[in-house]
């Protein structure tokens, strides 16, 4: 298992908190794709999200949420 600092994924997300969000909705994104039961998966997807931003492979755009109007 990769262990991943706080300062490597800021590094390239410029916070860590936007970067552990950010690789964890591409986690969420990856997991909805068709699943082919014959190849197992060697690592996780958090694992391999974080691998991707790390290494800058990994794009993403932040945009601001709509107030719900009451």
């Amino acid at each position: 298992m990769r262990v991943f600092t706080p300062t490597e994924i800021a590094h390239r997300a410029g916070n860590k908190y936007i970067g552990v969000l950010v690789a964890a909705k591409f986690a969420r994104y990856v997991n909805e794709f068709p699943k082919d039961r014959a190849v197992e998966r060697e690592k996780k997807l958090t694992t391999t999200s974080l691998e991707e931003l790390a290494i800058g492979d990994l794009k993403y755009k932040i945009t601001r949420r709509r107030r719900q109007e009451a």
